[in-house]
């Protein structure tokens, strides 16, 4: 494999903001790459070791909620969230940035994941509910962004979708209501690519897709319930 690692005389910050910065990366004499990101330079992914990428915590959560009722029915839960770059209602999953006070590791995503379902859906889990951690990190973009995301999956017993709520956005945060959709519907959107209004969505609403309509949440391990507990 080859040995080529970026090191930090390579980059330059072209821009410094609260909620974003962006690096040059000088990877040869007159060649660019540029990395959008949250992180200090210090701090940046493309600084760290193998190892260190391995064992590194993710930036934030993305969550696949299945709500399953009492007869056994099981539906994919989404909300429209406004996206700004695309402006734009889009079928969206809950999802998050992880809290320092989250802390590392599984437990940390898992924290995460609970609160953003809360603040999102209204949905507090209970000891019927199971969160399981899907996968610890995907990269979003990795060409343009050194952001990743863990996939949590909650599998939620729930009859009365009056429990739902949007009241918990924050900030920039704005929402246009929730969509359920069982398994037909589910493949439906998959074939599509767009939702019911015929729009187009996220990959990370594509993933939750696929996840439900193949079964996997099913079999995946710690996904069986009452495991909600962080």
């Amino acid at each position: 494999m080859d040995e080529f690692k970026i090191t930090g005389d390579m980059i330059s910050p072209l821009l410094d903001t609260r909620f974003v910065k962006v690096f040059d990366i000088q990877y040869e004499e007159g060649k660019h790459y540029y990395d959008a990101t949250r992180h200090k330079k210090e701090d940046l992914t493309c600084l760290k070791s193998g190892d260190e990428v391995r064992k590194m915590t993710a930036d934030a959560v993305s969550c696949f909620v299945i709500a399953v009722s009492s007869d056994g029915e099981a539906r994919m839960l989404f909300n429209y969230e406004y996206r700004y770059p695309c402006g734009q209602y889009l079928l969206s999953v809950p999802a998050g940035l992880r809290d320092p006070e989250d802390g590392e590791g599984e437990k940390g995503l898992l924290l995460a994941a609970a609160r953003e379902i809360s603040e999102e859906m209204g949905i507090v889990l209970g000891p019927e509910d199971s969160l399981t951690l899907v996968n610890p990190a995907v990269f979003s973009t990795p060409g343009l962004t050194d952001e990743s995301n863990a996939l949590v999956c909650a599998v939620v017993r729930m009859d009365d979708m009056k429990r739902l709520s949007q009241k918990g956005a924050e900030g920039s945060e704005r929402f246009d209501g929730f969509f359920l959709a069982d398994p037909e519907t589910a493949r439906r959107l998959l074939f599509t690519g767009r939702d019911e209004n015929g729009m187009f969505y996220s990959t990370y609403t594509w993933m939750a897709l696929c996840w439900f309509v193949s079964g996997l949440w099913k079999d995946f391990p710690g996904s069986a319930g009452g495991s909600a507990g962080v």
